[in-house]
C-alpha cells in the first residue's frame, strides 16, 4: 500500500502593494503613532473610530471618479454581490460619522483617528495598497482659525517626530477656483484639478495634454492654469503676485489670498520657524471634496517620496449625508509612507532594537526562577520594561541575545550574588558592570534607562 502523498506546501509570500512589519520597524511605527496621539491630544482633539467597511453609497462619488476606481468592493457573505467597500481614507467615514452623531457631539467637534485604509492603486516607493493613516479634523466651523491651527498641528507633529528639515506647502482651492472662473472653465474644476495634482509625477507638458483631453478645455486655457501655478518665490512676493494677477476682480480668489496671508501671519506670531510654511500654487489635492486651504508636507532630504502629511478644508462633504451644514478641515499623516522615508533616511526613531523591553533578567539558575521573576516584577512596577530569559542557558548566550535585540541592561544573579544579597547590573552598550545591593537595584536601573 503506497504512502499518502504529503500536501504541497504553500509558498509564504506577501501580496503586491502590501507589506509585513518586522519588530524593529514596527516598534518605530508604534512610536510614531504614540507621538502623533500626544500632539493631537495636546490641541484638544478627541479619539474616535469607524469601521473598516462602509456601504458603497457612503464611499462612492465623494473623492471623484478616479477615487471610486480605487475602492475595494467587498462581496456579500454569499459572494454574489458587492454591498460594501473598504474605506479609502478616514475623512469620508468621518463625514458620515459626523452627520450621524453631530447633534449628540455638538460643534465644533475635534477628532483624531488612526487606522488602516485600502486603495487599489499601483504600488511605488512608500506607496502601498494597504496603509495606515493618522488623521485629525475639526468639523462645524468655517473659521480660518481652524485652518491655521491645522498648519500648527502639522508643524508640531513633525517636530515631535524628530524631523527638523520639512516643509509644509499650502495653497487655497478658492484661489484655484477663482482662476478657473476667470478662464470660464469653473464647470471643469474637478477634471482640471485632478490633472494638475499629477504635476510632480508626470510633468507640465503631460498635465497640459491631460487637461485638454480629460477636461475638454483648450490648450490656451490649460497653459493659463499652469502659468499661475508656475509662479514661485517668497511667500509675501507670491501673495503680491496673486493680487496683481486677479486685480481684485474675483471674490473667491481674493478670499483665498486673504486666508493664506492670515495663516502665515498667525503662524509667524505663534513661533513657527521661518520658511517652514511655504505657499505652493501648484498643489491642489486631487480629491474633489476640498474647498479651501490645502496642505502637503514634504521632507527636505527626501522630496521624491511625495507628501507625507496632506489635507485641507472640505465644507460640503457631509452634505451627502445630511442637510445640516458641517464644514470641516483637517489633515492625514501617511504613516507607512513616513516609515518608508524614515528607513531610507536612517531616522533616529529606527534604533534597530527588536524588543520594547529595556532590561533582560538573565536566567542563571532554573531553580531561582521565582527570584528572577520577583526582581522583574519589582522593576515593572517602577515603570521599567523587563524580559526574563526562559531557559537557564550559558550567560554568554543570554547576553548575546540581549545585545542582538537591543536591550539596554542585563540584570544577573547567580549563587554567589544570592548569598550576598546583591545583583549585577550590566550596561550592554558600554560593557560596564556594577554590583548593587538588592534594595537599590530598582533605583539604579531606573536611573540607567532614563
Amino acid at each position: 500500500m503506497s504512502a499518502e502523498k504529503a500536501p504541497a506546501l504553500i509558498t509564504p509570500r506577501t501580496l503586491s502593494g502590501f507589506r509585513d512589519y518586522l519588530p524593529a520597524v514596527m516598534l518605530a511605527r508604534e512610536e510614531v503613532l504614540r507621538r502623533a496621539r500626544e500632539v493631537y491630544r495636546s490641541y484638544g482633539f478627541t479619539p474616535i473610530d469607524t469601521p473598516a467597511c462602509e456601504s458603497l453609497d457612503v464611499l462612492l462619488g465623494k473623492g471623484g471618479d478616479e477615487s471610486d476606481k480605487l475602492v475595494y468592493r467587498v462581496l456579500s457573505a454569499r459572494g454574489d454581490k458587492a454591498e460594501m467597500g473598504l474605506r479609502f481614507d478616514l475623512t469620508v467615514p468621518f463625514a458620515r460619522f459626523s452627520a450621524q452623531y453631530i447633534n449628540e457631539l455638538g460643534t465644533p467637534f475635534k477628532r483624531y483617528a488612526m487606522g488602516p485604509v485600502w486603495r487599489g492603486e499601483r504600488p511605488g516607493q512608500g506607496r502601498y495598497r494597504e496603509f495606515w493613516q493618522c488623521d485629525f479634523d475639526t468639523i462645524g466651523t468655517t473659521s480660518n482659525a481652524a485652518d491655521i491651527e491645522a498648519a500648527l498641528v502639522i508643524n508640531d507633529l513633525f517636530t515631535a517626530l524628530q524631523f527638523d528639515r520639512f516643509e509644509i506647502r499650502i495653497n487655497n482651492r478658492m484661489v484655484l477656483n477663482g482662476l478657473l472662473e476667470s478662464l470660464g472653465i469653473a464647470d471643469k474644476a474637478a477634471p482640471v484639478l485632478r490633472s494638475l495634482d499629477k504635476l510632480l509625477k508626470i510633468g507640465r507638458e503631460k498635465v497640459a495634454e491631460e487637461m485638454v483631453r480629460e477636461a475638454g478645455i483648450t490648450p490656451e486655457q490649460a497653459n493659463r492654469v499652469l502659468m499661475m501655478t508656475d509662479l514661485t518665490g517668497p511667500n509675501e512676493q507670491l501673495l503680491t503676485d496673486l493680487e496683481a494677477w486677479f486685480g481684485g476682480a474675483n471674490e473667491k480668489a481674493t478670499a483665498g489670498i486673504r486666508c493664506l496671508r492670515e495663516l502665515l501671519t498667525v503662524a509667524k506670531a505663534a513661533g513657527v520657524a521661518e520658511g517652514r510654511i511655504k505657499i505652493d500654487l501648484s498643489i491642489c489635492r486631487g480629491l474633489d471634496y476640498y474647498t479651501g486651504t490645502i496642505y502637503e508636507t514634504f521632507l527636505t532630504d527626501l522630496p521624491g517620496i511625495g507628501s507625507v502629511c496632506s489635507g485641507g478644508r472640505y465644507d460640503n462633504l457631509a452634505s451627502k449625508y445630511t442637510k445640516q451644514v458641517l464644514p470641516g478641515v483637517g489633515a492625514s499623516l501617511g504613516v507607512d509612507r513616513l516609515i518608508a522615508a524614515m528607513e531610507e533616511l536612517k531616522h533616529p526613531l529606527l534604533t534597530g532594537a527588536t524588543t520594547p523591553a529595556q532590561v533582560l533578567v538573565v536566567n542563571f539558575d532554573a531553580a531561582r526562577l521565582g527570584d528572577y521573576q520577583r526582581i522583574a516584577r519589582a522593576l515593572r512596577a517602577a515603570g521599567v520594561s523587563v524580559e526574563v530569559f526562559p531557559d537557564a542557558k550559558k550567560v554568554g548566550v543570554q547576553l548575546g541575545y540581549a545585545e542582538k535585540r537591543g536591550f539596554k541592561l542585563a540584570v544577573i544573579a547567580g549563587p554567589a550574588e544570592f548569598e550576598q544579597g546583591v545583583w549585577k547590573v550590566k550596561d550592554l552598550a558600554k560593557r560596564e558592570e556594577k554590583t548593587i545591593v538588592e534594595a537599590e537595584v530598582v533605583g539604579a536601573v531606573q536611573s540607567a534607562v532614563g
